[in-house]
C-alpha cells in the first residue's frame, strides 16, 4: 500500500471503521507494523482535534489593579465584574420570560409515575399557573413585596417551580423548607422567616408543620397548602384552626380573581435560603435577583463558546432545591428555553428515571460520583477486566489532557458504551460542586463519560458558585478560576501559617454574587461580611501558577493538640476517603491529648473483597469487629496520608470501626451532606474515651 493510500485511511471520517482499514491493509504491511503498532497509529491519526479554550490555560485568572492581591477571571476585559449577560434578563421573573420566547413555548416541567413516560407542561402552561398561585396569594391577603415571605416544603417537582416562578411574578419571596430538616429546625425557620402559609408536598410533612401548630411553637403559621389531598390531614388542621386547601383550589382561587404580576426588581430579595450549618441553628442567607443572575450570567459566559444550552436541552431535577447549586442550574435552563425533568422523589429509582429521560445536562455531588466510580471498578472483577478499563481510561484521559473531549472512540464503543447508556446515552454536560472531590474519580468519570463535565466551588453566601473549572482545562486538583461574576483575594491565617505573600490564605470573594447578610442576625452577618463586601469563606486556598485555585484547608473547624500543633481534621478525613475499605471517617482530637484518633464506616461494597486479598473472611458485621481489619485499614490510611504528605502528628493512632453511616437520618450529617462534628463527637464519645485510653504511642 502507498504511503497517501495509508494516510487516506488514517484520515478516514468514521473512526469506528477500523476493521475495514484492517481488511485493506496487505499482510506483510500488518506483520512489519504490528497490529496492535497499527491499531495505535489509526486511533491518533484520526482523533479530533481540541476545542479551543476560552482563554490561555496557563493563565486563567489576572490579578486586579489595586485590589490587595485579588484576582479576577480572564475572560473578563476589565476589572468590572459581569453582573448580566443578557441585557432583557436582570431579575428570575425575566428569565423565565426570555424563556417562553425562545422556547417557542416548548415543553418545560416534565414528572412522570412509576414505569410512565414523562408529561410535560409547556411554558404558557407553567407561566399561567405560577401566575394563579400569585394572584391567590394576594386573594389571601399577602403584599407584592420583598418583605412578604411564603415558605414551600417539598420535594423537587414541577409544583415547586410554579410556586415559586408566581412568588417571582408578585415580587414575593419564597423561603424553601429542606426537606430532611427536623422538626427542631423547622419551628426554627417558620418563626424567625415570620411564615404563616406553607406550600406542603406530602401529607407526614403537613402533620409535622401542625404539631408544632398544636404544641404552641408556631403560632404565626395559618395556612398550609397541600399539593396531594388528604382527608385526614385536613381534618387535623381545622381543629388546630390551620386553614388546609389543596394547591389545585388555590390555583382556582387565583384564577378566579386573576391580578396582574408585579415584578420584581434587581436588588429585590429573591429567596431566603437558610444554610443548614454543622452547629446551631440554621441562617437564613439573604439572596436577591442580582445575586442569581450575576451567577447564572458567569456560568454562561464560561461555557458560551463551547455549550449554551437551547430548548434541545433536558435537565434531571434531583438535587434538593432547597440549595443555590440546583436553584443556579434550573434558572440557567429556565432562562434558555430549556426542558426540567423531575426524579419520582426516590433516589433509589434515580437510574430509572436517567434512562427514560435522557436527559442532557446532569449536575451531580461527589457522593453520587463515588458511587458510580465504585460500582464500575466492583463490576471489573478479573485481572484482565481491570486491564481493559485501565488502559482505556488511561488512553481517553490523554485525549482529554489534549483538551478532547468526545464519546464516539473505540474505547467509548468497546468498554464506556454501558456506563454513558446508565446515565440516558445523551449527557453532554455535567457540572459537580457542594464538597470535594477526589482527582482520582474526577478524571475517571470526565474520560469515560466523554462530556463536558466541570467542577465548581462556592457557597450559599455566594449564590452558589464563586470558581469553576473552564473548556479545555480538564485536569483535576483544582476548583478552577473566579467565575466572571467575582474576584477572589487570600488572607493572611496567621495560626495555620498560611500567608497571602506566599499565595496561600482564607478565601474571600467579592462581586454581585456575594449575598446580602442573614435573616434578622447582624451578629453573623459580621462575622461573614467586612466592612469593605468582601466575604470570608473559612476555606484555605491556594493560587496555583496557572491562574487557578487550589482548596487546601479548612479554618473553621481547626483545634489544637497538647504540643499546640494546629489540626484542620476535614483535610485529613478527604485524605482517608482514598482508602479502598474507607466509606465515611471522622477524625477527633482536643487539646488534652497529644495524637489524634478515627471513627471509620467501612463501605460494605467493597469491604469483604478487600479483606480477602488481605487472607480475612468473613460478613460484614464480623469483619467491622475484626482486629486484623481494623489494623489492615489503618495501615492503608496512614500509608495514603504519608503518600500525601501528612505530617506525624497530623495521621490517627487508632480507629474504631462502626458499621452504619453517618446520615442525615441519624442526625450525623447536615442535609447538605456535612459532617455535624459536634453531634459525632458526642455519639462516638464512649469509642473516643476507649481509644484514647487503650493507645500508647
Amino acid at each position: 500500500m502507498q504511503a497517501n493510500e495509508l494516510l487516506r485511511y488514517f484520515r478516514m471520517p468514521d473512526l469506528m471503521d477500523f476493521r475495514q482499514y484492517i481488511r485493506t491493509v496487505p499482510s506483510h504491511t500488518l506483520m512489519g507494523f504490528g497490529a496492535f503498532a497499527a491499531f495505535t497509529t489509526f486511533w491518533y491519526a484520526t482523533r479530533p482535534k481540541p476545542v479551543k479554550p476560552p482563554c490561555d490555560l496557563s493563565m486563567q485568572s489576572v490579578e486586579v489593579a489595586g485590589g490587595e492581591g485579588a484576582r479576577r477571571s480572564a475572560l473578563l476585559s476589565s476589572d468590572e465584574p459581569l453582573v448580566y449577560f443578557y441585557d432583557d434578563v436582570r431579575t428570575l421573573y425575566e428569565g423565565f420570560q426570555r424563556g417562553i420566547l425562545v422556547s417557542n413555548n416548548g415543553p418545560c416541567l416534565g414528572s412522570r409515575k412509576p414505569d410512565k413516560p414523562y408529561e410535560w407542561l409547556s411554558y404558557k402552561e407553567v407561566a399561567d399557573l405560577s401566575e394563579c398561585v400569585g394572584s391567590a396569594l394576594l386573594q389571601k391577603g399577602f403584599k407584592a413585596s420583598s418583605d412578604q415571605f411564603i415558605g414551600i416544603f417539598s420535594q423537587n417537582r414541577p409544583e415547586w417551580v410554579i410556586i415559586e416562578l408566581g412568588c417571582f411574578a408578585f415580587s414575593m419571596v419564597p423561603v424553601p423548607l429542606y426537606d430532611t430538616l427536623g422538626t427542631e429546625a423547622i419551628t426554627y425557620i417558620v418563626n424567625k422567616a415570620e411564615l404563616s402559609l406553607v406550600f406542603v408536598d406530602k401529607p407526614d410533612k403537613a402533620k409535622l408543620l401542625l404539631e408544632g401548630v398544636e404544641n404552641k411553637l408556631t403560632p404565626g403559621l395559618k395556612t398550609i397548602v397541600l399539593m396531594e389531598h388528604n382527608s385526614d390531614v385536613f381534618e387535623q388542621g381545622k381543629k388546630l384552626g390551620v386553614e388546609m386547601m389543596t394547591l389545585k383550589a388555590f390555583q382556582d382561587l387565583g384564577r378566579a380573581n386573576r391580578q396582574k404580576p408585579k415584578p420584581p426588581k434587581p436588588e429585590d430579595l429573591a429567596v431566603i435560603c437558610f444554610t443548614s450549618g454543622t452547629t446551631g441553628n440554621p441562617k437564613g442567607a439573604l439572596i436577591t435577583h442580582r445575586n442569581i443572575i450575576s451567577d447564572c450570567s458567569a456560568f454562561v459566559k464560561v461555557t458560551e463558546t463551547i455549550l449554551l444550552p437551547s430548548p434541545a436541552d433536558t435537565l434531571i431535577s434531583f438535587l434538593p432545591l432547597a440549595h443555590m447549586f440546583e436553584r443556579v442550574v434550573e434558572c440557567v435552563m429556565l432562562c434558555h428555553g430549556a426542558k426540567i425533568g423531575f426524579f419520582q422523589g426516590d433516589i433509589r429509582l434515580l437510574m430509572d428515571d436517567l434512562k427514560v429521560l435522557q436527559p442532557t445536562i446532569f449536575p451531580v455531588v461527589p457522593r453520587l460520583l463515588n458511587r458510580m466510580f465504585d460500582r464500575i471498578f466492583s463490576q471489573a472483577n478479573s485481572t484482565v477486566k481491570r486491564w481493559m478499563l485501565d488502559f482505556a481510561s488511561k488512553r481517553k484521559e490523554a485525549e482529554l489532557r489534549s483538551g478532547i473531549v468526545r464519546n464516539n472512540s473505540l474505547w467509548d464503543k468497546l468498554i464506556f458504551k454501558k456506563i454513558q447508556a446508565s446515565l440516558g446515552g445523551k449527557v453532554r454536560l455535567m457540572v459537580t460542586g457542594a464538597a470535594p472531590v477526589s482527582a482520582t474519580v474526577l478524571t475517571f468519570l470526565r474520560a469515560a463519560l466523554g462530556c463536558q463535565f466541570y467542577e465548581g466551588y462556592g457557597q450559599t453566601e455566594c449564590t452558589a458558585g464563586c470558581c469553576l473549572t473552564l473548556p479545555g482545562d480538564w485536569t483535576a486538583g483544582h476548583v478552577g478560576a473566579p467565575m466572571p461574576c467575582n474576584s477572589i483575594k487570600l488572607v493572611d491565617v496567621e495560626e495555620m501559617n498560611y500567608m497571602a505573600a506566599k499565595g496561600e490564605g482564607e478565601v474571600c470573594i467579592k462581586g454581585p454574587n456575594v449575598f446580602q447578610g442573614y435573616l434578622k442576625d447582624p451578629s453573623k452577618t459580621a462575622e461573614a461580611l467586612d466592612k469593605d463586601g468582601w466575604l470570608h469563606t473559612g476555606d484555605i486556598g491556594k493560587w496555583l501558577p496557572n491562574g487557578t485555585l487550589k482548596i487546601i484547608d479548612r479554618k473553621k473547624h481547626i483545634f489544637k493538640l497538647a504540643q499546640g500543633e494546629y489540626i484542620a481534621p476535614e483535610k485529613i478525613e478527604n485524605i482517608y476517603m482514598r482508602s479502598e475499605p474507607v466509606a465515611q471517617v471522622f477524625v477527633y482530637g482536643e487539646s488534652l491529648q497529644a495524637f489524634l484518633v478515627g471513627i471509620v464506616v467501612p463501605d460494605p461494597e467493597t469491604l469483604s473483597s478487600w479483606a480477602k486479598k488481605k487472607g480475612l473472611s468473613g460478613s460484614f458485621e464480623e469483619l467491622c469487629r475484626n482486629k486484623d481489619v481494623n489494623k489492615a485499614i489503618l495501615d492503608d490510611m496512614v500509608r495514603l496520608g504519608k503518600e500525601s504528605g501528612l505530617k506525624p502528628f497530623e495521621q490517627v493512632k487508632g480507629i474504631a470501626l462502626h458499621k452504619e453511616l453517618f446520615s442525615v437520618e441519624n442526625g450525623l450529617l447536615t442535609p447538605t451532606m456535612k459532617a455535624k462534628r459536634p453531634e459525632l463527637r458526642k455519639y462516638f464519645r464512649s469509642q473516643i474515651d476507649e481509644l484514647y485510653a487503650t493507645i500508647r504511642v
